[in-house]
């Protein structure tokens, strides 16, 4: 019995090898070494039917061993299910002899008479550290080796330092930056802490790095460090001029060897251990100057980067009363989440309603990159054909440092007269946050029903007080009219006034947005919204642009209304709190919170403070 069940399983082993993946010649080595070291060189088959291995000639290398042939067999059953890997490997130890970058070409084996390459490889030697000399080699991998490691002694800022360095240092306003902070190190790296601090002048965005960190091998200053990149930043400048990154202090901690006591005893039981040492880094400062954008055009939607525009239209073709849909997709990359919407010129007698906004965009070096899809809704309420002109959208190129406007076809619309029945007046929902789309009264009035009043004839209405009251009375309301026009119009004119007056409206329009994202616990989100709200009433009610804004000028302009020390304190610490809160440890649902509960609390108590 025992050799059926051993030759069934051979069979399905067999088949199960026979089922497997195409055979592959897999090769690998180190990406960067030092001049002088060793290390392996790889070759793996999956499969064990070979012959003929050729291994390419690596210019740049001394072959120290090999090759030396090792092979691999594995089978499973799991729930009845058979797998198996066999495989060999042939592997070379080398030494770096040379400085430079050096390709080793493919390998070939032969496997069932076909001819099998591996892919090629590129190999970077770096030189020697000038205070190790010529006599120090390193073992293995290439990676730097225990000679770099310093032994219960002082860590100085050439052995471990932190490098800034800015993407660009010349840029426009709005023009995205990247800012990388670079750990080189020559110790035994543990941990990293820190972060950059709050910025004045720049809108900034964290990138995501893996949080499993990786080194690299990099020559500087005459010295081979592990290299990592610990944080990296995209800041947009608000303002232009010379802005400064301040500098960014780190907490390291680095694992270093405790020195071999000559006593045997002490050696064996403490000897080659190791003791956590704390140091801190400081990152240096980053300058960048900011040149102001060129006059802006009207209509300018305050995007910077570089962009395409793409529409389309639900239909040309409907009745009065019918909804017509609009859509705009921005594409690029730059400064997606600051770009306006532009204006569609529907015409007069449609009604309009406020066009919904949907981004789908992720952080890059270069801003933020995606698409940005407005939907513009609009009902026409007669019959008649209509012309939609060209939607226009101007922003400031990088590229070629102007301004340019992208524009779509017009679109024209054929209105027919709606036949008035239930299924013409639509009732469009869920489209904005707003309202829902109503619908217009019928065309015939109800009849009056009711007594008749009889007059007795020859009782004239003409000269009575009635007569006379019905000319007085529509020319008094006309002058009221007239009178409460004239001032709304140029009460409208005041542009600073209205956004003055509307500030605190806009504010809890906002707020009311911030805590439909609190409940559905979108973080960023949320803390962007609120960031929105605050910055924008106070630009609002202070008549100051944001990117004119900072806690300084605010302070002050704060102070100039009037404005107790007490609630200023407040109004700054509600902003200072939401750009750290959604990085701080601990409760985010209870950070979030505490951040709405103060926003609402401060813009109320400020609206009351500031009467303009």
């Amino acid at each position: 019995m025992r050799k059926y069940f051993f030759l069934i399983l051979m069979i399905a082993v067999s088949l199960q090898m026979f089922a497997d993946d195409k055979v592959t010649l897999r090769a690998s080595a180190p990406e960067v070494v030092v001049n002088g070291d060793q290390f392996r060189l790889t070759y793996t088959v999956n499969s064990q039917d070979v012959k003929d291995f050729l291994a390419p000639q690596a210019k740049g290398f001394d072959v120290l061993m090999g090759p030396s042939r090792s092979q691999q067999s594995s089978t499973q059953i799991i729930n009845g299910k058979v797998s198996s890997s066999r495989s060999i490997t042939y592997t070379y130890i080398l030494m770096a002899v040379s400085e430079g970058t050096f390709n080793i070409p493919a390998a070939s084996i032969e496997v069932d008479g076909e001819k099998i390459f591996s892919n090629p490889l590129t190999i970077k030697v770096l030189p020697k550290d000038k205070e190790q000399g010529n006599g120090n080699q390193s073992q293995g991998n290439g990676g730097i080796s225990s000679r770099n490691q310093k032994t219960s002694g002082r860590i100085t800022d050439k052995d471990l330092f932190i490098l800034a360095t800015a993407s660009k240092t010349k840029v426009h306003e709005q023009e995205a930056i990247l800012v990388t902070y670079k750990a080189y190190t020559t110790v035994d790296l543990r941990q990293l802490l820190g972060k950059m601090p709050d910025q004045q002048g720049f809108y900034v965005q964290e990138v995501e790095l893996p949080t499993q960190k990786t080194f690299k091998l990099e020559h500087y200053n005459g010295r081979n460090y592990n290299t990592v990149v610990y944080r990296q930043y995209v800041l947009f400048p608000q303002k232009s001029g010379r802005l400064e990154i301040p500098a960014v202090t780190f907490d390291a901690v680095v694992a270093q060897r405790v020195a071999v006591s000559d006593d045997p005893f002490e050696a064996f039981f403490n000897g080659g251990g190791y003791v956590e040492v704390n140091k801190k880094i400081v990152a240096p400062k980053v300058v960048i100057n900011v040149d102001p954008l060129p006059s802006k055009p009207e209509g300018f939607s305050g995007g910077v980067g570089t962009f395409s525009l793409k529409s389309d239209i639900s239909t040309t073709e409907l009745k009065a009363n019918e909804a017509v849909t609009i859509k705009l997709t921005i594409s690029g990359t730059g400064n997606m989440k600051l770009v306006s919407a532009p204006e569609v010129k529907f015409p007069h007698d449609f009604e309009i309603y406020d066009p919904k906004i949907e981004d789908n965009y992720e952080l890059t070096a270069n801003g933020l990159s995606g698409t940005k899809k407005i939907e513009y809704l609009a009902i026409p309420r007669h019959a008649g054909n209509f012309t939609i002109p060209a939607i226009e959208f101007k922003y400031f190129d990088i590229k070629t440092e102007k301004y340019n406007t992208l524009a779509t076809e017009p679109y024209e619309l054929k209105v027919a007269k709606g036949d008035g029945s239930a299924a013409s007046q639509q009732v469009i929902a869920d489209f904005t946050n707003k309202e829902n789309v109503k619908v217009l009264g019928t065309d015939i009035l109800f009849i009056k029903t009711g007594d008749t009043v009889l007059r007795q004839k020859g009782n004239y209405f003409f000269g009575t007080v009635t007569y006379y009251l019905w000319y007085i009375i529509p020319f008094v309301l006309f002058v009221v009219f007239v009178v409460i026009y004239r001032k709304q119009a140029i009460e409208s004119a005041n542009v600073a006034k209205v956004k003055t007056k509307k500030a605190n409206k806009v504010a809890t329009k906002r707020m009311k947005q911030a805590g439909k994202l609190l409940s559905e616990n979108k973080v960023n989100e949320f803390y962007d919204e609120v960031l929105k709200a605050l910055w924008g009433y106070i630009s609002d009610k202070l008549n100051i642009p944001v990117s004119k804004l900072s806690r300084d000028n605010i302070e002050a302009e704060l102070s100039g209304h009037g404005v107790s020390e007490d609630l200023i304190k407040e109004f700054i610490d509600a902003l200072s709190e939401c750009e750290f809160a959604r990085y701080a440890p601990g409760n985010q649902n209870e950070a979030m919170d505490k951040v709405y509960s103060a926003s609402v609390d401060v813009i109320s108590k400020m609206e009351n403070c500031i009467k303009r």
